[in-house]
């Protein structure tokens, strides 16, 4: 046989045993002939050949019971069946024997007790789980899938910029969030990433491929190559990955809204890179075996050794992605101990031949890169459905493989003797502790310290003379207590009581004499004293002080002992917990050390759900989130809430682990010349430096024409308002050209005063007389003012005061604590500029812009003072003011105002239940405000507010909707569908972005909402819709959709905006504090 030959029988052998392993994953089938037949009439289509394994049980229902619980013996079988640890706990309920019956009870109890303890998940939680997955199940291959809405690109170049050398996001084409979780995890591992960059096609493909594997795997690899090099050196804060995504999808032979699983998609995407990097390997070997990088990063070895009918065997086998089982076990170790040794293992080391069966897994070289595949979906074969498990399992940072290894497998076998008899020690210390804490033969127990203690208490209380009955009044009332005169009630103890009933056939007779003498009732929470007679506890009739002393003496001596007793057990198991924890902490036991790479976690069900991956950054020493599009930095705390499971429906699926003594995986290269770090596009080959530079400059060239198109908008806009100014300049000149002959020279400056003369609120309104009533009221208020108290009647003098004393008013305001209610902001722009620190020039033109006003009185100290104002503003130079920062100030507060009007009308809306038309002001108030926030804690509104509010108006819709979708009727549940997909979902994003605890509570609460319905009968079109519509719902990634354009905002004077303000945000603050 040629080593090619050779080469070739292998990877078949390791492919038939990959697909074998997996097909025993996902039905739980352990019979390897009917596994084979599967494969074989399949011709190795894993989704037909469960379909096949599906179709067969189905047809067998009455199973015989003794197959079901069956395990394989075969050397290869590395699976047992979940129900085979269960055969030795059947019962025989067929029989009239009723402690048979009491037994089932009495083990199910345990098993269930058994199951929370170690899980937190309870069987009925389990079951709902269950039946929730099996109802996307059954409907799955009936459904007609559309596209899945995909977040659209923000239509901004700058948004889509990558920053500095953030690592770049995958965007997620159509529920290609696998894809992203598992390429993400690849390409940081640089060795890997230089692989596939520098990887050169066979030379005699560039003519012809010879068959059907280089006609789809060379495109794939070229496809990838472009793909890492964006990943590397792209100005884009993510990249569009659709073509390699499409390749594989057509290998898939699955709808392509169909969301991948995780393992099958890198079993097929490692498949199609070892034989790419095979058929190189071939073409440049020199007579020699040729190597496969691939096989040498992600392969591995063990070695099987076991008794098959009492035949010993020892044989090596090659594995890459390592599957676990989750079910069962706590944390990574005990997953790999339960998966090396198989059945009964006790023959295996004694040199008798015994008829058992069993086997062995001991590793004889473990790869670089370590993938350990978490069984998270099980095959339910009574429902013929998947289910997802959702337990709790945890895994370490550091993983030390040196037990597992075969050079190590006699000192590991001792000590997994040691362990043994250690758990066995626990086991028989746990039951005697139990004994002493759940002490008593009834169906309620109690610790026997406690119980103790209460006997002790008992015998101490003092002894009472009579029956706990015979001082009891039988005609007294209920309360037990005479009917003694008793004083009258207070009226705090009136409004307390509860109102009488009221009599059916009318209103009750004025009460008695008698009835008027109130039963006293003990509050326990407000009385600090029981009344006298009633004991504080149950006490002995009669008891000798002598018997006091003897009993007391042996309760107290029984009571230390016991609990003297219970430390020492306790202390015991505390050690040997510790003893079994640090069994393999010696340095002989640490000496391969696996250091954690990549998490990836699924959230959902077992059909429906996303995928995302955090992954360790060496060079920045935290853990980094890739999530689609969005890569953030994260934390250890994180990625434990996210991936131990038993937290939400989100847990780890696949753990990779790198091999800590090998930097080479993670190492960055260095340039032979200079020896400096390789960064960017320094990475690059030639052909692909150039392919990046092109779509770069693509970039940027998008960019430039964004800003120039800005640009250009900007200047039409600023034409736009000289051309309203002077027009309203010209109309003004031509209004007082009568009475001023020479107009001050304050108009030949539009862009400066023109705005504020127009507009003295800020808020375009059609007719600002009311704006320019409130403000001239106030100006002439303090003018009247200034000359009551000034001597001198100049007009310059009388100015002057006149602008103190409005501004002592308006200081007055700004320094007030007021309600909410009540906010001087927007009755006064002064109160809003001293309140945000404005510069002090700033301030004195506003002022004296509102003295200018030609809206004043006519009288003639009037307008001999607006002339003086006039004048002023003429002489102030430009480099007094600087008028962009003038304007920047105004326009803050026109924002101010807008922002005002956007939370009011949503607040108003919300109070009416008009939560569609609510939405969208709160979404965008909430946004605009905080955007004011960000430059100051007095340029917005209450964030905690609005937010509350946008919370509770999304939770509202969400309700409506999942009401409409229960109608069942077809235009109900088209219209609350539409509520989701075109109102909520585009909104959670929002929510999701700043991890805020309330935000991510609404999501889960709204998400948990909708999965309600999947174990829920329904008809076939709703399923379909329901099914389309949840991988929307649980998608996590935080980028925003486009909103629809801001809603029209009604207009208002500063009267109409203040009392309509006050009027709303009074009625906001009337609702109760934990109801916000």
């Amino acid at each position: 046989m040629t080593v090619e030959q050779n080469v070739l029988q292998q990877h078949s052998q390791k492919h038939q045993q990959t697909l074998l392993n997996q097909l025993r994953e996902v039905t739980g089938t352990t019979d390897v002939q009917l596994l084979q037949q599967a494969l074989q009439v399949s011709n190795g289509d894993l989704a037909e050949a469960v379909a096949f394994l599906t179709e067969k049980n189905a047809k067998v229902p009455q199973q015989d019971e003794t197959t079901y619980y069956q395990t394989s013996q075969v050397a290869s079988d590395r699976y047992i069946s979940v129900g085979s640890q269960a055969d030795t706990n059947v019962i025989d309920l067929t029989g009239d024997d009723k402690d048979d019956l009491q037994r089932a009870i009495a083990l199910s109890l345990e098993e269930s007790n058994r199951a929370f303890r170690e899980t937190g998940i309870t069987d009925e939680e389990q079951a709902i789980s269950r039946v929730l997955e099996a109802s996307i199940a059954e409907n799955k291959a009936s459904l007609k899938r559309t596209h899945t809405e995909v977040w659209s690109d923000s239509p901004n170049p700058h948004d889509r910029k990558r920053i500095d050398s953030c690592p770049v996001g995958l965007k997620n084409v159509g529920n290609t969030c696998w894809f992203s979780a598992v390429i993400q995890s690849l390409f940081n591992l640089l060795e890997f990433q230089r692989l596939v960059l520098n990887y050169s096609p066979p030379a005699r493909v560039h003519d012809l491929p010879r068959n059907q594997k280089e006609h789809r795997n060379l495109p794939f690899m070229q496809e990838l190559r472009n793909l890492f090099s964006f990943m590397v050196g792209s100005k884009r804060k993510y990249v569009d990955p659709s073509r390699a995504v499409e390749i594989l999808k057509d290998a898939f032979k699955a709808s392509e809204s169909q969301q991948q699983d995780v393992s099958e998609f890198t079993h097929k995407l490692l498949d199609w890179l070892e034989d790419a990097f095979q058929m190189k390997a071939e073409e440049d070997r020199e007579g020699e075996k040729p190597k496969n990088p691939m096989v040498e990063l992600f392969y591995g070895r063990f070695l099987a050794v076991g008794v098959l009918e009492g035949k010993k065997f020892e044989n090596t086998e090659m594995f890459g992605q390592y599957p676990l089982q989750v079910n069962g076990f706590k944390d990574l170790h005990e997953c790999l101990e339960a998966a090396m040794i198989e059945g009964e293992i006790e023959s295996l080391h004694s040199a008798e031949n015994s008829a058992r069966s069993g086997q062995e897994h001991w590793f004889t070289e473990l790869p670089p890169v370590l993938t350990f595949e978490l069984s998270r979906f099980e095959f339910n074969q009574a429902l013929g459905r998947p289910e997802k498990i959702h337990n709790k399992l945890e895994f370490p940072s550091m993983l030390y493989m040196d037990r597992y290894m075969d050079r190590n497998r006699e000192i590991t076998r001792i000590k997994r003797e040691e362990i043994r008899r250690l758990k066995e020690h626990l086991t028989l210390l746990q039951q005697r502790l139990e004994r002493y804490l759940s002490y008593g033969s009834g169906p309620k127990r109690f610790p026997l310290a406690d119980v103790l203690q209460y006997a002790m208490e008992f015998a101490s209380s003092k002894p009472v003379c009579t029956s706990p009955v015979e001082d009891i009044d039988s005609s007294a009332p209920p309360g037990g207590t005479t009917g003694q005169q008793l004083p009258p009630p207070s009226t705090a103890e009136q409004d307390s009581l509860p109102p009488l009933e009221s009599s059916a056939s009318g209103p009750s007779p004025a009460p008695t004499a008698a009835q008027q003498q109130r039963v006293p009732i003990h509050k326990p929470f407000t009385q600090s004293r029981l009344p006298p007679d009633l004991p504080m506890h149950p006490a002995p009739r009669h008891i000798t002080d002598e018997e006091l002393r003897v009993l007391e003496g042996c309760l107290h001596r029984w009571r230390s002992e016991v609990e003297n007793d219970t430390r020492d057990l306790q202390g015991s198991i505390t050690r040997i917990h510790r003893t079994i924890e640090l069994m393999y902490s010696d340095k002989s036991m640490m000496q391969v050390p696996y250091r954690l790479h990549a998490v990836l976690v699924h959230e959902g069900q077992a059909n429906a759900g996303h995928y995302w991956a955090y992954i360790y950054d060496p060079h920045q020493r935290c853990w980094m989130k890739y999530n689609d599009i969005s890569v953030t930095k994260s934390s250890w705390e994180e990625l434990v809430r996210d991936s131990f499971g038993g937290y939400r429906n989100a847990s780890a699926y696949c753990l990779m682990y790198i091999n800590d003594k090998k930097p080479f995986l993670i190492e960055e290269e260095f340039d032979k010349e200079t020896g400096q770090i390789l960064s960017g596009m320094d990475k690059l080959p030639p052909d692909l430096k150039q392919y990046v530079k092109e779509d770069n400059e693509l970039f940027d060239k998008e960019i430039q024409e964004w800003d120039a198109l800005q640009a250009r908008k900007a200047q039409q806009e600023k034409l736009a308002l000289a051309t309203a100014a002077a027009a309203a300049l010209a109309a003004s000149r031509t209004s007082t050209s009568s009475s001023s002959p020479q107009p001050m020279s304050i108009e030949s400056s539009p862009p400066d005063n023109a705005a504020p003369q127009q507009d003295p609120e800020y808020m375009e309104q059609p007719s600002p007389t009311n704006d320019s009533k409130h403000l001239q009221e106030d100006t002439e208020r303090a003018i009247s003012r200034a000359a009551a108290e000034q001597e001198e009647r100049s007009p310059e003098a009388l100015l002057n005061s006149a602008i103190k004393l409005e501004y002592a008013r308006l200081l007055r305001f700004a320094q007030e604590d007021t309600p909410p209610e009540n906010d001087y902001r927007l009755q006064h722009i002064i109160v809003y500029f001293i309140q945000n620190q404005a510069p002090k020039k700033i301030l004195e033109r506003t002022l004296l812009t509102q003295f200018a006003d030609r809206n004043l009185a006519f009288d003639e100290r009037c307008k001999s003072i607006m002339n003086v104002a006039r004048a002023k503003l003429d002489l102030i130079k430009p480099e007094e003011v600087n008028m962009d920062e003038y304007e920047m100030w105004h326009q803050a507060y026109r924002n101010f105002r807008e922002t005002t009007i956007f939370m009011m009308t949503g607040l108003e809306l919300f109070q009416k239940t008009n939560y569609v038309e609510a939405l969208m002001y709160l979404i965008y108030s909430y946004q605009y405000n905080k955007e004011l926030l960000l430059k100051g804690l007095y340029r917005g509104h209450n964030e905690e507010l609005l937010g509350h509010y946008r919370r509770e108006c999304l939770l509202k819709l969400n309700e409506q909707a999942a009401a409409m979708f229960e109608s069942g009727e077809e235009p109900e549940v088209t219209t609350g569908l539409g509520i989701m997909n075109e109102l909520v979902v585009p909104c959670i994003p929002l929510l999701l972005v700043h991890d805020a605890e309330r935000d991510l509570l609404a999501v889960e609460d709204m998400r948990n909402r909708w999965c309600s319905y999947l174990g829920q009968e329904m008809e076939s079109n709703l399923q379909e819709k329901l099914t389309d519509f949840l991988p929307k719902l649980l998608d996590c990634s935080t980028e925003i959709k486009s909103f629809h354009d801001p809603p029209k905002l009604p207009t208002y004077s500063t009267l109409e905006l203040c009392e309509r303000f006050g009027r709303i945000m009074a009625a906001v603050c009337r609702v109760p504090i934990e109801g916000r």
